[in-house]
């Protein structure tokens, strides 16, 4: 037996001192096909020699980098393994190694490999740059560029570790840097396709919004089936608000790489905004299965679950996303307003959150130091006001008034469109502006130096907290008063806003200490003014023999709590309906459960009409069937609680414990409706059921509310208007005053 184990190694180690020479012709041909990309011919000549030469080292690393080329990244971490037990001192192969465990995202294993490459060969620009790649993925990104410094400094010329450098500044925000590190790689690699991308992302986050639409064209002439592309490109069209474009883009980049995470968060926010919520919940829940601890994933999931009002675990998904990352921006803003849907929060709790968005991000802001101004409390004065709902939006209808009320030879006004979207009454808005600044394509510096440039001596931000907002611009102080209003007037948290526009209702005196900013009152929080001869005052049920209950308001402020109310008073009101119009019940998913929360509480479901978007006439017009609106609560309706009202239909409401949850009581109470406001759920039900009791007094109501309205200061345009000025011109007085001490 041993004679014959020895002779099969003497046979062995005779073929494989044979062998030799073929193998060396056999690697060079492989080399040569390496080069020329044809895999399969580098792959059988490696085999074979492999076949006599199992340890063969220029075979196992040259097939394993061929096989990591090809995506066989398991049969190639075998291979490079294998070539390092040859020889273990490589950098090559480690720096090779670390590339495909950072395909296979094993990161901290890729930093091992690649901290080895490092260490053997000091001056290993790739492995440098791949190090680098593998830290940033870390979460390190500072320590990223530093290493892609160091691989520049070694090869000047590296197109690839410039592009590296600017993927790390994009994550550091450090846009201006990374486009910087873009161009300069272009200029080495002109097609290089990672960079020409990065150009596209670095200059959108920059509004740069036509170089960024070039170059992600350009990427994509260059490798149309690129997912990643197609989902930053899908970016720029949400920015412009294309979503049938940003859709195309989002399902081919899925079809191509069905779990990219980019493209899966984008694919939700498009079918949020496409009010699709069923559709947007499927895609979350991919994006998570994924990646659990994807802090946007959280986020949009809560917003989805807000949408269908599960406040509780909408904003668990929240908090756990803030634990992930205590500086998520979109988070903290979710969680803010979604807690204005919460029953049971309060003034306090709501400001806390406020106070969270300035430590987290508004400390982190550098302020202006602005130049003297003239302190003539008589002057004109430049009025800013930043919106991105300065068109057909009910923030927007709760300001107009304002914008074509205001004294022009005592304010110049200055509007900040910060939406892509516009229509007629954008239009509006424009002519009513006596200048006008597209800040879309501003960043919030820029549109910070552009305020300090303009000279605005009080800006307003009529946002607060909900989509669009640019918050980080005023956190930034480029106007000496700063004011929050309208849009979202609850507070801000911001130290450096001076003011909110409230009222005593809104915002009663025991709560006015919890606020960031001081509270100047108005005759009411928000005004709008009626769309006319849309009125009709005739009252539905004495055509229809029943009561018609309305509630035109979004339909994630159906809470629980109000809809037990509600269906107490459906009971209360025998043959009453309710109609319910909101766009996003054209979701068929989000209609069904809507009713179906009715008809498990034992209301027919037939006894609920579900209406969804229309044009904003025929939205109007569809108040004309309904005899009596009911706030929602604990988030009340603002400019529909007016809309309902212009159209003669009163409204019951409830007074809650937040800004929000007392709106629509606030307006009630300016124009006289007192008698039409509770202070708990039984009184809801109570002043409801007494009216739909008595038709007689509800049509005399109905054809006097729009006169009703004319002659308050609360509802009248002009008188509003005139309140506000008063304002603005109270706080030049005080700054004056506080600046000459």
């Amino acid at each position: 037996m041993q004679s014959n184990i020895g002779s099969r190694a003497f046979q062995n180690a005779r073929l494989q001192k044979k062998f030799k020479k073929e193998a060396e012709a056999l690697l060079a041909a492989a080399y040569a096909a390496f080069g020329n990309g044809r895999r399969a011919e580098v792959e059988a000549n490696c085999r074979r020699i492999l076949q006599v030469l199992p340890d063969h080292f220029d075979a196992l690393h040259l097939l394993g980098v061929c096989l990591s080329d090809a995506k066989r990244l398991d049969e190639a971490e075998q291979l490079l393994r294998a070539a390092l037990t040859v020889n273990p001192r490589s950098a090559n192969v480690h720096c090779d190694l670390g590339t495909v465990l950072f395909e296979l995202k094993r990161y901290e294993d890729a930093r091992v490999c690649q901290e080895r490459a490092v260490a053997l060969d000091p001056k290993f620009p790739m492995a440098l740059t791949n190090l680098g790649n593998t830290v940033m993925h870390l979460g390190l990104a500072k320590d990223a560029i530093e290493l892609h410094d160091r691989a520049i400094r070694l090869k000047p010329d590296y197109a690839d570790a410039y592009c590296n450098r600017g993927m790390a500044e994009l994550r550091l925000a450090q846009h201006e840097k990374a486009a910087q590190s873009f161009e300069r790689a272009l200029s080495l690699q002109p097609r290089h396709l990672e960079a020409i991308a990065g150009r596209g992302i670095a200059n959108l986050e920059l509004c740069n919004f036509e170089v960024a639409e070039a170059a992600f064209n350009q990427a994509l002439a260059l490798r149309p089936n690129s997912p990643r592309v197609l989902a930053q490109r899908a970016r720029l069209h949400l920015v412009f608000h294309r979503l049938p474009e940003a859709n195309a883009d989002l399902d081919a980049a899925l079809a191509l790489s069905p779990r990219l995470e980019l493209a899966l968060r984008n694919k939700a926010l498009v079918s949020l905004h496409l009010k699709h919520t069923t559709s947007a919940m499927a895609t979350c829940k991919t994006l998570l299965e994924e990646n659990p601890r994807s802090e946007v994933g959280l986020v949009l999931l809560g917003a989805c679950l807000a949408s269908l009002s599960e406040i509780d675990s909408a904003l668990e998904h929240f908090d756990r996303a803030i634990e992930i990352k205590p500086d998520f921006e979109d988070a903290i803003t979710h969680k803010i307003f979604t807690l204005d849907f919460l029953p049971t929060a309060d003034f306090a709790v709501l400001q806390a959150a406020r106070r969270y968005w300035w430590d987290a991000i508004g400390t982190t802001i550098a302020q202006r130091e602005l130049p003297p101004r003239d302190l003539d409390p008589q002057r004109r004065l430049v009025v800013g006001y930043v919106s991105a709902d300065f068109r057909k939006h009910s923030a927007g209808f709760t300001f107009l008034p304002v914008l074509r009320h205001h004294d022009r030879a005592a304010f110049e006004v200055i509007c900040y469109s910060c939406s892509n979207r516009e229509d007629e009454v954008t239009a509006e808005f424009r002519k009513l502006a006596d200048g006008w600044v597209d800040a879309t394509v501003l960043t919030d510096e820029a549109l910070a130096d552009r305020i300090v440039a303009d000279k605005v001596d009080i800006l307003v931000d009529l946002s607060g907290h909900s989509a669009g907002n640019r918050l980080r611009v005023f956190a930034r102080k480029p106007a000496p008063i700063q004011v929050s209003a309208w849009g979202n007037p609850t507070g801000t948290g911001l130290p450096t806003i001076d003011y909110v526009l409230a009222d005593p209702i809104s915002i009663p005196q025991s709560a006015r200490h919890l606020f960031a900013e001081k509270i100047y009152d108005l005759p009411c929080m928000l005004t709008a003014e009626p769309m006319p001869g849309l009125h009709r005052p005739e009252l539905p049920m004495l055509r229809n023999g029943y009561v018609t209950f309305g509630v035109f308001n979004r339909i994630d402020k159906i809470s629980d709590e109000v809809l037990v109310v509600w269906v107490k008073l459906l009971d209360a009101v025998a043959g009453s309906k309710i109609m319910i119009k909101h766009g996003a019940l054209d979701d068929s998913g989000l209609r069904d459960a809507l009713i179906g929360r009715f008809v498990e509480r034992g209301i027919a479901a037939d006894r609920i009409v579900c209406l969804g978007s229309t044009a904003r006439d025929d939205h109007l017009r569809a108040y004309g069937d309904i005899d009596i609106s009911l706030d929602p609560f604990p988030q009340n309706g603002g400019a529909s609680t007016w809309e309902s009202l212009h159209m003669g239909v009163p409204v019951v409401a409830k007074l809650g414990t937040t800004t929000s949850s007392r709106a629509a009581a606030a307006i009630l109470k300016g124009i006289g409706l007192d008698d039409w406001v509770s202070d708990d759920a039984e009184g809801y039900v109570a002043i409801a059921e007494r009216f739909a009791r008595a038709p007689d007094s509800l049509a005399a109501l109905r054809r006097e509310l729009p006169a009703r309205i004319e002659a308050s200061a609360a509802g009248n345009g002009a008188l509003y208007t005139q309140a506000v000025e008063a304002g603005y011109r109270q706080f030049w007085r005080d700054y004056g005053a506080s600046q000459a001490k």
